[in-house]
């Protein structure tokens, strides 16, 4: 109740997923939604890459930079970023830059 409650909570989150979702929406390609917008998770963002050896190298880097996690499945591969309520503000904003970083040096 200090924060704002559960609106305020959920407004946040919608914040933080957006920046990943833009992330993707705006690759041209480069990163690809699994799930269709109208049904994207606010908790957990799946996403693909033109072949599994650029995601594999994407979960290193990103492991490499301080990010954890965001392996898929491994009977699904793919990629996956949780943004539950504990992860913050600044985490998906850094993950949101990372992720243009990497497009940037690997298309």
């Amino acid at each position: 109740k200090e924060n704002g409650g559960v609106a305020a909570m959920e407004r946040q989150n919608r914040e933080k997923t957006a920046l990943i979702y833009k992330a993707i929406d705006e690759s041209n390609g480069f990163y690809r939604g699994v799930v269709e917008p109208g049904d994207r998770s606010l908790m957990n963002i799946t996403f693909r890459m033109k072949d599994e050896e650029l995601e594999k190298k994407f979960a290193k880097e990103s492991e490499q930079n301080g990010f954890v996690g965001l392996k898929g499945h491994r009977s699904v591969g793919g990629l996956r970023a949780s943004t539950y309520n504990a992860v913050p503000y600044k985490a998906c904003k850094a993950l949101a830059e990372f992720m243009a970083d990497f497009q940037a040096r690997n298309s």
